[in-house]
């Protein structure tokens, strides 16, 4: 996209993508939206004139960052939580314009929600698909934005086993597992929106030192040499902040560089090249994550997992 090109990159921020653009009127949903590029998100579409309501599972806390911001309760492990908030917005009678899917997890433990379902698999992945397709009848000429990663580089869906029912439980592959989902997600959603104007695009946000890497010691991250022993970062340039890490998503959600387009990749402010290199250094987005048919078989599976299809 040569035209975004010219203007954003991968030091861009939420400022410069919103630059010059009025939001009054429109309404965003934000999941994650009270802390990392989450946070980042909802201060920039809120400061543009969006009316921003952000779900948490902690609402007290997301209360305490985002003073004046409306927040309600959503646990995305919960499909109740889910429903809940979802009838409590649609009751409201407002539509919305975008729904930015920023919450998620990242290696932790092995965990099951009530379920049964591995959580990342289920935070990252399910819960969202349960709540867009519960938010549907609010949904008319919208964008949907699924944060993947660059992690979607370590897994496929693994249809044979997605939970670790069977195998042994490997946290990366997990992760992997669960940013394709994303990614796969936004490729088959948009396919069966866009005809009502719901156009749906996947984010990597970059590399961003937040709290999604609760669950990782710092030991473990010197191994992977994400850090040196001193906890600084092994590559400094390659960080960014919160303000540019959101940046991507904010761009999706609102640029008209994108009018007409949708199911796709972006990173950088930009439409992501398809890759078959394995390499966390460099962009590109893997095949099995943007592929169509990859992308239907996924929708079903979720689709039976959720008892909600409201695209079909």
């Amino acid at each position: 996209m040569s035209t975004a090109e010219k203007r954003f990159g991968a030091q861009s921020t939420t400022a410069d993508v919103l630059a010059g653009r009025d939001l009054s009127g429109r309404v965003a949903i934000v999941t994650g939206g009270y802390s990392g590029i989450g946070l980042a998100t909802t201060r920039a579409l809120t400061g543009a004139g969006a009316r921003v309501i952000v779900p948490a599972r902690r609402p007290g806390l997301a209360r305490k960052a985002l003073p004046g911001i409306e927040v309600d309760e959503l646990d995305l492990a919960d499909l109740d939580s889910v429903a809940g908030f979802a009838d409590r917005f649609l009751a409201s009678g407002r539509s919305v314009d975008m729904l930015i899917a920023s919450a998620g997890i990242m290696a932790p433990p092995l965990r099951r929600v009530a379920d049964g379902w591995e959580s990342q698999f289920a935070i990252n992945h399910l819960g969202h698909f349960a709540l867009v397709n519960r938010l549907r009848p609010a949904l008319r000429e919208a964008r949907v934005v699924a944060v993947s990663s660059k992690g979607h580089y370590a897994s496929g869906i693994r249809w044979d086993d997605p939970h670790f029912t069977e195998d042994e439980y490997d946290k990366w592959l997990a992760y992997g597992q669960s940013k394709s989902a994303n990614s796969l997600f936004a490729v088959h959603l948009d396919k069966l929106g866009r005809d009502a104007g719901v156009r749906a695009f996947a984010v990597h946000p970059g590399i961003i030192d937040t709290e999604l890497q609760r669950h990782l010691p710092p030991a473990e991250l010197v191994a992977m040499g994400w850090i040196n022993e001193d906890g600084t970062s092994t590559n400094p340039g390659a960080e960014k902040t919160p303000e540019q890490g959101a940046a991507t998503a904010v761009w999706a959600a609102t640029s008209a560089d994108l009018d007409g387009l949708g199911g796709i990749y972006l990173e950088d402010c930009e439409v992501a090249e398809i890759t078959t290199t394995f390499d966390y250094s460099t962009g590109g987005v893997m095949a099995h994550a943007v592929d169509p048919g990859e992308a239907a078989r996924l929708w079903t599976l979720s689709a039976g997992l959720t008892g909600v299809d409201a695209f079909a």
